[in-house]
């Protein structure tokens, strides 16, 4: 059984002069070219030989037998066929003629192909346009960039943007390398048969090797989400997270949990841990509590206090800051940002409050982390600072 060897492709599928060179380099090493892949050629293992390639372009998928039947009587076998091109091969002591003498005359079998590829571009190059605006929206329509790349919200859909725009990059370049080649065969410059491949092999395996890898993440990437992405009732006694505890703040015995249980989860008192590449370490946590016969001032219905934390860990520190201003965009609503105040506090790098008599905000950022406590209650906002650089202190310590 013949021994088949593949390889990757040494260049784009329109470069013909390329492949008809590689071809008959591979030959003179005893590789002989038996079928084409997307991106890789197989070869049968044989004795070295001196061969001659000629790539014949048809808009059909398989030639007319009776023009393969014209060419192997003029010396040309029959190879093989990948999208629009046929491989024909001679042996170079066959001494054949070649398939075509008159460059000007070439250049019709290109017509078509020319129009084909010239219409691909133009659907690719518009549905990279859509796909830009359906990101670019994700992105920046709330005006929160950082917090949306960190809680991984947009990170495929971008990688997946800019797979297309090489598509339509690559598109581009085989309307205008076709174009280009049937003009010259007009003006009567012929197929260089022997054109140089080796440069544009290593460019090209490389280019091939770093979207491999970047579509392979991509797809991976949704799995260790699911995998990272977990919601349970939180605890009643305090936690390693690096969170902020109701009972911490309101500190009364007689604070009780207000619960909402839904599939076995409290979810008025969970927390949700979650992962992305630029904050491998996230928790969003809930929790709430009444106070049996105290009531809010002023207000009817019991006193009921709660609290949520959103913490972060960051894979770039120097993107703390930023993200401590998104989280004021993405959660002060209707506020007039005039209300949140920045304070200088030697245990944060940033910190910005908002407070009123029932509520306190606090975004705060420390080196890779960044954590933003919402209290709905009577305690000092003193009191959450504290905890909170309790909380991150114990997370630095780890």
């Amino acid at each position: 059984m013949d021994k088949v060897v593949r390889k990757l492709r040494p260049s784009d599928y329109w470069s013909i002069g390329e492949h008809e060179s590689w071809f008959a380099d591979m030959a003179s090493q005893g590789l002989h070219l038996k079928k084409m892949g997307i991106h890789f050629a197989h070869f049968v293992k044989d004795e070295q030989k001196k061969m001659k390639y000629r790539i014949e372009v048809s808009m059909k998928k398989r030639m007319r037998p009776e023009q393969i039947e014209m060419y192997a009587e003029s010396g040309w076998d029959y190879v093989t066929g990948y999208q629009f091109f046929h491989v024909f091969s001679s042996p170079v002591e066959r001494n054949a003629p070649e398939i075509h003498t008159d460059p000007a005359e070439q250049s019709y079998t290109l017509e078509a192909l020319d129009k084909k590829l010239a219409f691909n571009a133009g659907m690719v190059v518009v549905a990279l346009l859509i796909m830009i605006a359906m990101v670019s929206a994700v992105w920046f329509l709330d005006g929160t960039p950082i917090r949306t790349l960190v809680e991984g919200i947009a990170i495929q859909q971008t990688i997946l943007s800019i797979f297309i725009g090489y598509q339509a990059y690559t598109s581009l370049r085989a309307a205008l390398s076709i174009r280009a080649l049937r003009n010259d065969l007009i003006e009567g410059k012929p197929i260089d048969h022997h054109a140089p491949w080796k440069k544009h092999q290593r460019l090209h395996s490389t280019i091939t090797f770093l979207f491999t890898l970047l579509l392979g993440l991509t797809a991976i990437m949704p799995f260790v989400q699911l995998l990272n992405h977990k919601t349970i009732t939180l605890p009643g006694e305090s936690t390693d997270l690096p969170i902020v505890r109701l009972a911490d703040i309101e500190q009364n015995p007689a604070l009780v949990r207000e619960k909402y249980f839904i599939d076995d989860i409290d979810w008025a008192n969970r927390y949700t841990s979650k992962w992305s590449p630029f904050a491998p370490v996230q928790y969003d946590t809930d929790e709430s509590g009444v106070v049996p016969g105290e009531v809010w001032k002023g207000l009817s219905g019991e006193y009921s206090p709660s609290i949520s934390t959103n913490y972060y860990q960051l894979t770039i520190p120097a993107m703390a800051d930023n993200l401590v201003f998104d989280l004021i965009d993405w959660y002060r609503h209707e506020n007039p940002v005039e209300e949140y105040v920045e304070t200088k506090h030697p245990d944060f790098d940033l910190l910005i409050v908002r407070e009123n008599e029932y509520m306190k905000e606090v975004f705060a950022s420390r080196g890779r982390e960044v954590i933003f406590v919402r209290y709905n209650g009577y305690a000092n906002v003193d009191l959450v600072l504290n905890s909170i650089v309790e909380k991150l202190e114990h997370t630095s310590h780890k």
